[in-house]
C-alpha cells in the first residue's frame, strides 16, 4: 500500500511550491487508494509559528487536499509533530552511536568558525575537519557524562561512493569525501531534518518521497542514515523547482507584483479557485495528456503518474493561471458559483442578497477572472450608483447637446414600452440609434452610463431588466438634467 507524506517547516507562509508538493503526493496516495500523511516538521523552534502551522492546514483545504493522518486527525503514529517526537530520535542517535555511524562532537563555535574561515582562505570546501571524529568511546562518554556540550553528527564513509536512485532523475552516484559529517542532534537535544525524516518515514511506513529538489544536495546522506539503520528505502522523487516569470532564476517572493502572489491563501483572498490553482500548479512539472488543463482533482488523480513527471525548472506563468481562473469560473453552475461570490460582496461592504445575485451571475459569468471581478461588475445592483458627469455621459464624438438628443430620445422610447424586458427593449433601441445617426455602441454607451454609472458592465438590457423600470427611468432623468446644465453652461459660455 503506498503512503506518502507532506512535511512542512511552520515558519513562513504556504505558498504554490508547497501546495504542488502536497497535491502530487494527495494525486499517488488516492491512486493507489493509499495514505497521505501531514508531518509538521517543527524542530526549528526559533522560526516556527503556530500562525504558520496554522496557514498551512487552512491552505490544505481550501485545496481539498485533506490528509488522512496528521494534527487534528490522527492516526496509528502520531504525534504528528516533530518536537513531540523528541524522545524517538534521540533513541535512535543513540542506536547509531552504538554501532558506530555517529559520533558526539565536543568542538566549540568559535573553534568551528576558525576552521571554516581557514578552509575559505584556502580555497577549500568548508566542512567539519573530523577532529572529534575518532576520539574513543571511553573519552566520548567520560566528557559527555561530565556535562560538557556535544553535538552527534554522522560518520560518513570516506572511502568509497554513494549511490542514490531518484524516480525522476535516475542513478545519482556521489564520492563519499565530498559528504560531510552533518550534525544529527543539536547541543539542545533536538535532531535535525537528517536524522528526524528519516525516522519518521521509517516509522511511518512512507513508501515514496516527492520532495523539492532543495533535498538533492542531502539526498546521498538521508540514503546513508536509513544504510545504517539497515532499513529499506522509499522511492524518491526530487520535484521540479519554480522560475522567475522571465525564465531566468529561481522563483521568490521578491519576484511578484501587487496585483500577484505566490501564497494559496493570498490567492484565494484575490478570488482565485481552488481548482485553478491546482490545475495550473500540477502543470508545472508534470503533463497529464489530452485536454489537462481543465482537469479536477478526480481527472488527475486517474491520469497521474511518476514517470510523467518533468524535473526539469518550470517558469511560473501568471497569465496561465488568470486564464485557468477564469475557465473554471465559466465551468461552475450559478447556484455554485453565487455562494463564492457572497464573501467578496461581504468584503467590498455590500450586503448582495443571495437570491438577487443569483439572477444576476448569468451576466456577469462568462467576463470574470478572478471571483473579485464580480463586484466591479456587479456592484452597482446593490448600492447607489452616483450621478455621472456630463463629460462620461458624452461618448466620443458626439457633443453634450447631442449625447442629450440621444438620451430625451432614448428615454421617451423606453417610458412608452409596455414591456420592461430586453426582448422589447433592445430592438426599437436599435432602430433609434440608427435613425438618430449614431453606431448602436454610441446609444447604448449613453444609456449604460447614466444606469450603471460605469462605462463597462453586465450586458446592458439584461441588467436593466434586474434594476427595474422605475430605477432605470428614475437615473435616465437624473442624466438628462445633468446635460441640459452642461448644455446651459455651453451657452453661457
Amino acid at each position: 500500500m503506498t503512503r506518502v507524506r507532506f512535511a512542512p517547516s511552520p515558519t513562513g507562509r504556504f505558498h504554490i511550491g508547497s501546495a504542488r508538493t502536497a497535491l502530487y503526493n494527495v494525486l499517488l496516495a488516492r491512486q493507489s487508494s493509499g495514505q497521505f500523511i501531514l508531518r509538521i516538521e517543527d524542530t526549528d523552534t526559533k522560526r516556527s509559528t503556530p500562525e504558520s502551522l496554522a496557514e498551512i492546514q487552512e491552505a490544505l483545504r481550501w485545496l481539498g487536499l485533506q490528509w488522512d493522518e496528521g494534527p487534528g486527525v490522527g492516526g496509528p503514529h502520531a504525534p504528528y509533530n516533530q518536537l513531540a517526537r523528541r524522545e524517538l530520535y534521540q533513541q535512535h542517535a543513540q542506536l547509531l552511536l552504538d554501532n558506530g555511524h555517529a559520533y558526539r562532537c565536543f568542538c566549540s563555535a568559535e573553534r568551528l568558525k576558525a576552521v571554516r574561515e581557514q578552509q575559505q582562505k584556502a580555497k577549500q570546501p568548508t566542512r567539519y575537519d573530523g577532529t572529534c571524529r575518532e576520539l574513543s568511546r571511553e573519552e566520548s562518554e567520560r566528557r559527555a557524562a561530565a556535562g560538557e556540550p556535544f553535538v552527534i553528527r554522522f560518520k560518513t564513509p570516506k572511502d568509497g561512493s554513494t549511490t542514490v536512485r531518484d524516480e525522476l532523475r535516475g542513478d545519482i552516484t556521489v564520492e563519499n569525501t565530498t559528504i560531510d559529517d552533518y550534525i544529527l542532534v543539536k547541543t539542545d537535544g533536538l535532531a535535525l531534518y537528517h536524522l528526524a525524516a528519516m525516522v519518521d518515514d521509517h516509522e511511518m511506513g512512507i513508501t515514496h518521497v516527492l520532495r523539492g529538489s532543495e533535498w538533492l544536495g542531502t539526498f546521498p546522506l538521508h540514503a546513508l542514515i536509513i544504510r545504517a539503520f539497515g532499513w529499506p528505502e522509499p522511492k524518491w522523487c526530487h520535484l521540479s523547482v519554480f522560475l522567475k516569470p522571465t525564465g531566468k532564476g529561481k522563483m521568490s517572493k521578491r519576484d511578484v507584483t501587487s496585483e500577484q502572489s505566490i501564497y494559496a491563501l493570498e490567492l484565494r483572498d484575490m478570488g482565485y479557485l481552488p481548482e485553478a490553482i491546482n490545475s495550473w500548479t500540477a502543470l508545472m512539472g508534470a503533463s497529464f495528456g489530452a485536454e489537462e488543463e481543465l482537469l479536477d482533482l478526480a481527472g488527475m488523480i486517474e491520469r497521474f503518474k511518476i514517470a510523467n513527471l518533468n524535473p526539469s525548472p518550470a517558469r511560473v506563468n501568471f497569465e496561465k493561471l488568470d486564464d485557468f481562473n477564469g475557465k473554471w469560473i465559466r465551468r461552475l453552475g450559478i447556484t455554485d458559483l453565487t455562494g463564492r461570490l457572497l464573501p467578496f460582496f461581504a468584503k467590498a461592504g455590500i450586503d448582495a442578497d443571495p437570491a438577487l445575485l443569483e439572477r444576476i451571475v448569468p451576466l456577469i459569468q462568462p467576463r470574470l477572472v478572478t471571483l473579485d471581478d464580480a463586484v466591479d461588475f456587479a456592484g452597482l445592483f446593490f448600492r447607489e450608483v452616483p450621478a455621472s458627469t456630463a463629460e462620461a455621459l458624452t461618448p466620443k464624438g458626439l457633443t453634450p447637446l447631442q449625447a442629450l438628443g440621444a438620451l430625451e430620445a432614448a428615454n421617451a422610447l423606453i417610458k412608452a414600452s409596455t414591456a420592461f424586458t430586453t426582448e422589447a427593449l433592445e430592438p426599437p433601441l436599435r432602430t433609434l440609434a440608427e435613425t438618430l445617426g449614431l453606431k448602436p455602441g454610441q446609444l447604448f454607451g449613453i444609456i449604460r452610463q447614466a444606469v450603471t454609472g460605469q462605462p463597462v458592465s453586465p450586458p446592458l438590457f439584461e441588467s436593466m431588466e434586474i434594476i427595474g423600470r422605475e430605477v432605470v427611468l428614475g437615473r435616465l432623468e437624473r442624466a438628462e438634467a445633468t446635460l441640459r446644465g452642461a448644455k446651459s453652461e455651453e451657452r453661457g459660455a
